[in-house]
C-alpha cells in the first residue's frame, strides 16, 4: 500500500528540486496504470474456468499489441501463477484450444483463431 498526502506532494520543495517536479507530475499517472492492472487482474480472477482465463488474457494482450498474433510476455509457469490456475490443468486446457481451432500455440507464440 501507498499513503501520501497530497498537499505536501503537490507543493513545491523549498529547493524547488527537479525529482519533486518530476514525482508531482507522473505520481498520478503511475498510479492510474496500476489501478488499471489490478482491476485487470481482477476480472481476469473472476473468471469461473481455467479457458475463461485463457481467451480473456489472450484477448487482452491481442487488444494491448493490436494483432491477433503476440508472444507471450510471461513464461507459462508465471503465466499459471498469475491466472490463479494449476500449470498442468493450464497446459491441457491450451491444448484443447488448439484441438478446437480457437488458438495455435507455436513456442511462446500464440496466434487468436476466433473472431
Amino acid at each position: 500500500m501507498l499513503f501520501y498526502i497530497y498537499d505536501n506532494l503537490n507543493h513545491q520543495c523549498d529547493k524547488n528540486c527537479k525529482f519533486h517536479n518530476t514525482l508531482a507530475e507522473h505520481l498520478p499517472e503511475l498510479i492510474l496504470n496500476k489501478l488499471t492492472q489490478l482491476n485487470t487482474r481482477i476480472e481476469l480472477l473472476t473468471q469461473r474456468t481455467t479457458r475463461d482465463k485463457l481467451l480473456m488474457y489472450f484477448s487482452l494482450i491481442s487488444t494491448r499489441e493490436l494483432s491477433k498474433t503476440f508472444e507471450l510476455p510471461l513464461s507459462l509457469t508465471d503465466l499459471a501463477d498469475y491466472l490463479n490456475v494449476d500449470r498442468s490443468a493450464m497446459m491441457r486446457e491450451l491444448k484443447l484450444l488448439k484441438e478446437d481451432g480457437l488458438v495455435d500455440k507455436i513456442g511462446n507464440r500464440i496466434i487468436l483463431l476466433y473472431e
